[in-house]
């Protein structure tokens, strides 16, 4: 069964890469603009990475049992939607009840798809693409019925607004909720026989299911808490940006898919952390924050994530390729 080895692996291969290019790309965007740099451009880049760095944590939990969920844009966009209606209907209504309400509809749309991928046996890539237009299409629908095509920050508490915008000792809010979600997160995987379940199925499926674990249940699970994740950044993206229509969240999918894969989770799936898709998010968006000011055209921007995931795609085979070559060698040593 395979195990994260924690601050070893955290610290380690593609994820000291990750630490290594974020310093560089922090380099030269400094020296292009040294306010890149100041005390309000480093709130401002690790509030930008938080609801990323929140989807990336959910998405790597099913990456590594060899799942993707291509509807969190979707599912962002519909929790985000949500806050904003149910202050609508009742502005005094506490902001932990909006919280575990998003929070709520993200585990059901979790569920959704995960009963799909782990009971009726449907490959996940095929089902959340799906759930991707259904969950996008109920959005619409739902704004079209309420003839409310945009909620405006006016229209929610400040309370609500200031959790998006406000910080502790310096650092903002949405960066602290997305570290203590990370390292519940790192801890369970690493310690919690469920979590390292996970990688013994992305592993390999079958021998994890000739070995006992109960691998459609621990991917159901692992749906059902991405979807919650996702949930919590729709509310979290309600209470920063404060402005919320039908289409938000749209397009997330290929930035948070990226993230992970650049961050070291093995898209083959049985390896990787949740720390270093966080680092992946923190990378992408500070390269994304850096390319302006770099000069480059803003068209380019949008194919970084692209770009990032096809190099770290081709690296994950091309290591797979040398590690297997390698244990053949290995036992043809031994069988001489």
């Amino acid at each position: 069964m395979i195990k994260p080895s924690g601050r070893e692996s955290a610290f380690a291969g593609r994820e000291l890469g990750i630490v290594v290019a974020l310093v560089a790309v922090v380099v030269a965007a400094t020296i292009a603009r040294p306010s890149f740099l100041s005390g309000q451009g480093i709130h401002d880049l690790f509030l930008n990475a938080s609801i990323i760095g929140l989807l990336a944590i959910g998405q790597a939990l099913l990456v590594i049992t060899r799942n993707i969920d291509l509807s969190v844009g979707s599912v962002m966009g519909l929790t985000a939607y949500l806050s904003g209606q149910l202050f609508l209907v009742d502005k005094d209504l506490p902001v932990i009840v909006v919280v575990l309400a998003g929070i709520g509809m993200g585990a059901l749309c979790g569920a959704i798809n995960g009963a799909l991928v782990a009971i009726a046996k449907v490959p996940a890539l095929v089902v959340t693409l799906g759930t991707l237009y259904v969950f996008r299409g109920i959005d619409y629908a739902w704004a079209s019925a309420t003839d409310t095509t945009q909620i405006n920050a006016y229209q929610m508490p400040q309370g609500f607004l200031d959790l998006g915008s406000g910080a502790v000792l310096g650092i903002p809010n949405l960066t602290l909720i997305t570290l203590v979600v990370l390292g519940l997160t790192a801890y369970a995987l690493h310690n919690f026989r469920a979590g390292r379940e996970l990688y013994a199925i992305g592993s390999n499926p079958d021998a994890a299911r000739l070995a006992g674990i109960p691998t459609g249940r621990r991917v159901f699970s692992a749906f059902v808490v991405s979807g919650a994740l996702v949930g919590l950044a729709g509310v979290m993206h309600a209470a920063y940006f404060g402005t919320i229509n039908a289409s938000v969240g749209t397009g997330r999918e290929l930035a948070v898919v990226a993230a992970v894969v650049v961050g070291g989770v093995a898209i083959f799936g049985g390896s990787g952390t949740v720390v270093g898709a966080v680092l992946g998010a923190l990378l992408l968006t500070t390269v994304t924050s850096a390319l302006p000011i770099l000069g480059v055209p803003a068209f380019w921007q949008r194919a970084v994530d692209g770009a990032a995931l096809l190099v770290a795609i081709s690296l994950d085979r091309a290591f797979m390729v040398r590690l297997a070559e390698r244990l053949r060698a290995e036992r043809a040593v031994r069988r001489a």
